[in-house]
């Protein structure tokens, strides 16, 4: 069993902000909780095949990742997979018109292994205040 954890948050903003704001790596420092530093590796503008270098602090550890966006779809969806962590994880943010506003969603994805098993339900819960945290973040730096 692995970990499965959506969040979402209606933002009074209209859609394409919002998800032009959640795309850019360039902004994940200030709206994701615990990215303490953020490098895109590849050139170009984002697309399928870029990857973008993390370093993330999560429950009191301290772990770099490399993500490689597998989906693309400007204004509506960005999804990543892992190509370089400490266990195989996936991302994805979504996006959908909700009248003027946007209705913004993450999903974290991914098998941590030994660690999930033993403390699964602590960090279901973890991950998904974090990114409750996060979308509340979001919403207040795209409606400023």
């Amino acid at each position: 069993m692995g970990l499965d954890v959506v969040a979402e948050r209606e933002i009074p903003a209209p859609r394409d902000r919002v998800a032009a704001f959640a795309s850019d790596p360039a902004n994940d420092t200030a709206w994701i909780g615990g990215i303490k530093r953020v490098k895109v590796l590849t050139e170009g503008e984002i697309g399928v095949g870029t990857r973008v270098e993390r370093t993330a602090s999560f429950m009191g550890r301290s772990f770099d990742y490399v993500l490689e966006v597998e989906d693309y779809e400007p204004g509506r969806r960005l999804a990543m997979r892992s190509v370089k962590a400490p266990f195989p994880m996936t991302v994805a943010y979504e996006f959908e018109d909700a009248g003027e506003r946007t209705l913004a969603r993450v999903r974290v994805g991914g098998n941590p292994g030994r660690v999930y098993s033993i403390a699964g339900p602590l960090m279901d819960a973890a991950v998904r205040r974090n990114l409750a945290a996060d979308l509340k973040r979001l919403a207040g730096l795209v409606t400023s």
